[in-house]
């Protein structure tokens, strides 16, 4: 099965075509989505697109690892990571359980 990625320029294309902006509009238009996005999530809100998903930054704590090839504990940072739950709604169009429409 041959897997295709979706591309801001693919995305933009829809936009264009289906709600009749021009392709600059578009773009623009997605990217001033895409940086709301980002700036809400650097300012660790979460971001919640119904019928999509719900994404949210979660803060991990200091931790020992182990490293493969020698075996030695070394800690691992804290840091803060992206987490991105998906809605019922998305969950069962991927398991073709609801139409598109």
């Amino acid at each position: 099965m041959e897997q295709k990625t979706v591309t801001r320029a693919d995305i933009s294309e829809v936009i264009y075509k289906e709600v009749g902006l021009s392709r600059n509009e578009s773009s623009d238009l997605l990217e001033m989505l895409l940086d709301e996005i980002t700036v809400s999530l650097a300012k660790k809100e979460t971001v919640k697109i119904s019928s999509f998903g719900t994404f949210s930054v979660r803060e991990k704590n200091l931790r020992m690892g182990r490293n493969p090839k020698t075996g030695e504990e070394v800690p691992i940072l804290p840091r803060s990571v992206l987490s991105f739950k998906p809605s019922q709604i998305l969950k069962d169009r991927i398991n073709g359980k609801v139409s598109k429409g």
